[in-house]
This record gives structure tokens, C-alpha cells and sequence, in this order.
């Protein structure tokens, strides 16, 4: 690997420096000096075994909480309309590719495990498929969407309701608040905590975005109430994201009974293209 080699040199160029620098020493005081070589205890087989501890792309990446972070700051100039499509979309190939490969690193290291789609879980805790709007399905509408400007129209998702008759964000059922949980496995990258009535521009309220290792997606979790995660954590399905909730403009007005916005996104070069999930949610709903 690249970063190997230039680990050994770099290792090179430090005990050089160290014989340089005690040279540099006799010549400054403008006495003959008779130059020491400093010993320094560092073996190359020490060296050795400190490289071969480090694992693929483990190299390169600081840690998957430092990737995952670099999601934010992309999406706040695609908000503020502050990137180009072209610009937008290279940075989230580049930022897709990087999760990519230290969560690939993490589950050849087994420190992680890769959950499949057959694993995935339903949303909303103690509901199933039958709680999902829409007639089969019908309540996906693709549209114009395109990720990168939010003009643009359609529902590329799908809203799961529970049974809140009087909108206060409890469940009529067993009279307590309603747990909004992971469907798949991967790293949290984005979430949303602070949503006011005052924030009426934001459609989604409190929000996750779920990045899943296993598709190479993302989920969008949003309308909730609590959320208790943050960028960075890693999930599996069925962690506790929040509670359901009736935050942002599509939510928050009466005529909107209460719900769970959900929307998954796959990564193709860069482009987010949403898909429609229904099928894998009628298999985790039944």
C-alpha cells in the first residue's frame, strides 16, 4: 500500500533529521564540534508490525465518525444552493465511496457486521405493514424529485400512521409515545434535534439519515418528536432512533395526521436516486 511506504520514508526522514539537526548544532556555536550520532531506539521490525496492525482503508480515514461527518457540510451549500449539481454530486460520490470503504474495512476486521435487506426491520415499533398510507403502495410518488433542489415536487417515500386521534404524539393504543427504530444496520450521518414552530421553512422537522453499508444507501427518517442518536453512531436494526413526532411543515398542521415520513436513497456515481422500498417493508411489516 501506498501509505506504508510512505510511512517507512517518513520513519527515514525522521532519523536523518535527528543526525542533520545535532550537524546543524556544531556549526551555528562557530566551534569544531565532533558530530554524535544520536542513538534513537526505534527498530524497523517495530516499525514493521505498527504497519501491518493497521487495517485496509483504516489507513486513509481517520475513523467512520470523521467520514460520516462530512456529510453535513455538503448538504448545507446544496441547501443554501451554494453547490452546483455537478459539484454536488461529485462530492457525494467521493463521500459515499469513503463510507464505503472503512465500513468494508470495519466488517473484514470484524469489528462490524453487514446486515442484509432480509434483516432489516419495520420502522415503527409495534406496527406493521398495514400502517404503511396509500392503497399497495400507492402513497410513493416519484414525481420530478430531485435530491438536489428541493423545488422540485413528488413523494418519493412512504408515510406509516399510527393511531393518535387527538395529535399529541401518543399512541391511542397503549398511551405512550411511539418508537421510531432503524430499519436497516450502518452509521448515522445527519440529524436534526431543535425543530420550533418557528422553523416552518423546514419540512422535515426533527430528523435521521441512516447510512446503510449493507445497499449503499440512505434512509430518511423524518417528523419526529425526540431524537436520540447522533452523527456517528453506528446502528443495527431495530436501534432506537427517536419517537414519533408531528415536527415540520408537512407534519405539524392538523389536517396531517400523525406519521413517520420515510425515504431511501441509493448512491449511483454520486447521483441520489430514490427507490421505492414498499416491497422490503411489506417483508419487515408481516
Amino acid at each position: 500500500m501506498i501509505f506504508r511506504t510512505l510511512l517507512v520514508l517518513a520513519v527515514s526522514f525522521l532519523l536523518l533529521g535527528l543526525t542533520e539537526a545535532h550537524a546543524q548544532e556544531g556549526k551555528k556555536s562557530g566551534k569544531k564540534k565532533k558530530v554524535v550520532q544520536k542513538k534513537v531506539s526505534v527498530s524497523m521490525s517495530s516499525i514493521s508490525q505498527k504497519i501491518r496492525s493497521l487495517e485496509p482503508d483504516e489507513e486513509f480515514y481517520a475513523s467512520h465518525e470523521e467520514v460520516a461527518g462530512r456529510w453535513m457540510p455538503i448538504m448545507r451549500l446544496v441547501r443554501d444552493k451554494k453547490l452546483s449539481r455537478e459539484a454536488a454530486m461529485d462530492s457525494m460520490y467521493r463521500f459515499t465511496n469513503q463510507l464505503w470503504d472503512i465500513m468494508e474495512a470495519k466488517v473484514k476486521a470484524g469489528k462490524l457486521r453487514k446486515y442484509s435487506d432480509k434483516e432489516w426491520v419495520f420502522p415503527v415499533k409495534g406496527y406493521g405493514s398495514s400502517a404503511i398510507g396509500g392503497v399497495n403502495g400507492s402513497g410513493y410518488v416519484p414525481g420530478n424529485f430531485d435530491f438536489f433542489d428541493g423545488s422540485t415536487g413528488g413523494h418519493p417515500a412512504h408515510d406509516i400512521f399510527i393511531a393518535d386521534a387527538d395529535q399529541d404524539c401518543i399512541d391511542d393504543r397503549t398511551g405512550k409515545p411511539v418508537e421510531i427504530i432503524s430499519m436497516s444496520g450502518g452509521v448515522v450521518v445527519e440529524t436534526r434535534k431543535n425543530w420550533t414552530t418557528d422553523m416552518m421553512d423546514i419540512k422535515g422537522g426533527n430528523i435521521v439519515y441512516v447510512y446503510d453499508n449493507f445497499s449503499n444507501g440512505l434512509f430518511y427518517y423524518a417528523h419526529l418528536k425526540e431524537v436520540y442518536v447522533d452523527v456517528g453512531d453506528l446502528v443495527v436494526p431495530g436501534t432506537v432512533l427517536g419517537t414519533m413526532g408531528r415536527t415540520g411543515k408537512n407534519a405539524y398542521p392538523k389536517r396531517s395526521p400523525t406519521h413517520l415520513h420515510l425515504m431511501y436513497v441509493r448512491s449511483f456515481d454520486g447521483e441520489l436516486v430514490p427507490e421505492n422500498i414498499y416491497s422490503d417493508l411489506l417483508q419487515a411489516g408481516n
